[in-house]
């Protein structure tokens, strides 16, 4: 499909659409003017897809610094009467949570809807956190699609749900759900055209101080008025057809699921010939307590499957004390399930299994099943690409680390969150301790002040702009000692290649100021700040060492760009002189480039991997590599 007719669609067309090309639908047929995001997988293609349709839609899209900056973008612009719409992955809404809370009590005027894509099972997270507690912390309402049609309809009906209610709503969807492919029914599209020469149409905001400013005096009211609307969405959530029950005959087994957790729940069901009434919650918080006393009234009893915690499974549980209902409850606190990681049609079955015995005892099941699949695959570990430039600043350091005779034990790697995180693998092994996005420098400050150790930070550039800029500041003004490495690698590398304030680029293509992080460092009162080339090994080792030898924050900007980024020009592949070669293995052993292996006794380069990045010819002392021609 051409990505343009997510814009140009008519009513009633029929396209098959990743999950999250089916956001980017629904919030066009919304009739968004302003959308904000910081990338981050699973999220991640929905602004990918709107750098390129933005325009061509009458939206404003930014990459914002950070998920904090993009909540506030977006909630400023509903404020103001505009449609807004606000997408991160889950631990976005952690960085985007303080100014998040406050604008269910400030409400908005324009719909605001956020879509936090959550990531069970941590396919490119540090945690698995589920932002249906967030929904319940902040007394916003949520949705949960569980197809790509469920996330394009969705997306568009939360729009409307937030204007009548004055609320933010989140679409909650999950890495199955985002990235699932599925038939796409479009529906009309809301006029958003401008008035003027702007591509984006622009609001009005009335002042009102007691709506838009929680001081205490205020903020009480706020509060009171956020508990209003939740209860009248909550009658609301009795009668959604979100909300739907299928009851075929006089049951007496039941079965509550939300999200992609239904989708397999529906299919062991179905494909087993399961006796079990199903309740399929999409409009999960203000939880439909009305109906849900209503599906367990006649059953025995009920499982519910969800990922990740047990939040319908407690708000089921006290339905049935409320209403003094005799239904046995099995879920993730019974062990029917487990209680993380995402679920599949197998994990589903094997829970219901433990009441209705229809697997039989020759099938393997599928924790065995997937145990001996893990032993007989040989593992492999993700690598830094050939050609990246961090690989030249790991293998830098650890050879700095020697030339100063210490121990890798007198050193503290304090990683980020980045492609860089990979540096924790052998041989590098530059990963000690990560919190989240920016905490390397954070991080640096308190090692710094707790142990005698040496510390280094690792943080990227997009990072660093992200949340590395205030922890800098805390490090210089409390005198901290530590080597912070910035590495710039011209792109927000990780997610998918998106710009950041440090390339001269913005989020729609157009040109844009380039942000120096050098200046940046310098404004901060670092004393020394150092841009070097990567790829000149003898560079980073020399600035390594002055670093380590410093009793401040020494700033070291590794500046070379992503091998990954499209458009650049690549140096021949390096050749092998076996001749020169002595078997000492340090290309293979402590380089550790993926282009580099040793394949019968004999050193052997991949020329269709090699970048031609020359860091390898640097660290042969023999002569056994040399540049390719």
């Amino acid at each position: 499909m051409n990505l343009k007719e997510l814009v140009t669609g008519v009513s009633g067309e029929k396209q098959f659409l990743l999950g999250n090309e089916a956001a980017v639908r629904g919030l066009i047929e919304a009739g968004v003017s302003i959308a904000a995001t910081y990338p981050g997988t699973p999220s991640s293609e929905i602004g990918n897809v709107l750098s390129i349709l933005a325009k061509d839609a009458n939206i404003y899209f930014e990459f914002s610094t950070n998920e904090k900056v993009a909540m506030e973008v977006a909630a400023t612009a509903a404020a103001s009467g505009l449609r807004s719409f606000t997408f991160m992955k889950h631990v976005g809404m952690n960085v985007a949570a303080d100014s998040f809370m406050t604008t269910a009590y400030s409400g908005v005027n324009g719909g605001m809807v956020i879509l936090s894509a959550d990531d069970p099972s941590l396919f490119s997270s540090q945690n698995e956190q589920d932002t249906r507690n967030y929904a319940r912390l902040a007394n916003v309402p949520i949705l949960e699609p569980s197809n790509c049609q469920e996330v394009k309809d969705m997306v568009k009906y939360a729009f409307d749900l937030s204007e009548e209610f004055g609320l933010p709503v989140i679409v909650r969807t999950t890495t199955r759900v985002s990235h699932m492919r599925g038939v796409v029914e479009f529906g009309d599209i809301k006029d958003n055209s401008s008035n003027n020469d702007n591509h984006w149409k622009r609001g009005h905001f009335n002042k009102d101080p007691s709506k838009y400013v929680p001081v205490p005096a205020f903020a009480g009211d706020m509060h009171v008025r956020l508990w209003d609307k939740i209860h009248k969405i909550e009658k609301l959530t009795n009668e959604s057809d979100l909300n739907k029950i299928s009851v075929d005959g006089n049951k007496k087994y039941g079965l509550i699921a939300s999200s992609s957790a239904y989708n397999y729940a529906f299919d062991v069901c179905k494909f087993n010939n399961l006796d079990v009434n199903i309740l399929k919650l999409g409009f999960s918080y203000p939880f439909p307590q009305q109906k849900v006393a209503e599906f367990l009234k006649d059953l025995d009893e009920v499982f519910i499957v969800e990922e990740v915690d047990p939040i319908i499974e407690k708000e089921t549980l006290a339905v049935i004390g409320d209403k003094n209902l005799n239904v046995t409850v099995h879920g993730k606190l019974d062990d029917t399930f487990p209680l993380y990681h995402e679920f599949n049609s197998d994990i589903v079955a094997e829970g219901l299994n433990k009441t209705f015995n229809f697997i039989k005892d020759d099938e393997v099941n599928y924790s065995s099943s997937l145990t001996k699949l893990q032993k007989d695959l040989p593992s492999r570990a993700p690598v830094l690409c050939a050609g990246c430039p961090h690989r030249a600043m790991y293998y830098g350091v650890n050879i700095a680390i020697e030339e100063l005779g210490l121990k890798t034990s007198d050193v503290i790697f304090a990683s980020d969150i980045g492609c860089y995180t990979l540096g924790i693998n052998p041989p590098y092994n530059a990963a000690d301790y990560l919190l989240s996005m920016g905490s390397s420098v954070g991080d640096g400050c308190g090692f710094s002040v707790s142990t005698d150790q040496k510390v280094v930070s690792f943080i990227g550039d997009s990072t660093f702009f992200h949340s590395g800029v205030s922890p800098l500041i805390n490090a210089v003004h409390n005198k901290h000692n530590f080597v912070l490495t910035v590495l710039d690698n011209r792109i927000t590398a990780m997610t998918g290649g998106q710009p950041n304030p440090g390339i001269p680029v913005d989020g729609m293509g157009d040109e844009a100021p380039e942000v120096s992080i050098r200046k940046l460092a310098l404004a901060c009162g670092c004393d020394y700040v150092r841009v070097i080339n990567p790829f000149n090994l003898d560079q980073v080792v020399k600035t390594y060492v002055e670093a380590f030898q410093r009793n401040d924050t020494a700033v070291i900007i590794s500046k070379a760009p992503c091998t990954l980024i499209k458009g650049l020009d690549k140096k021949p592949p390096v050749n092998f002189i076996e001749s020169n070669c002595n078997n000492c293995d340090k290309c293979v052993n402590q380089f550790a480039c993926p282009a580099i292996s040793k394949v019968d006794g004999k050193i052997s380069i991949d020329k269709s991997q090699c970048d031609g990045c020359n860091v390898c010819i640097q660290v042969c002392k023999y002569g056994a590599l040399e540049a390719g021609r």
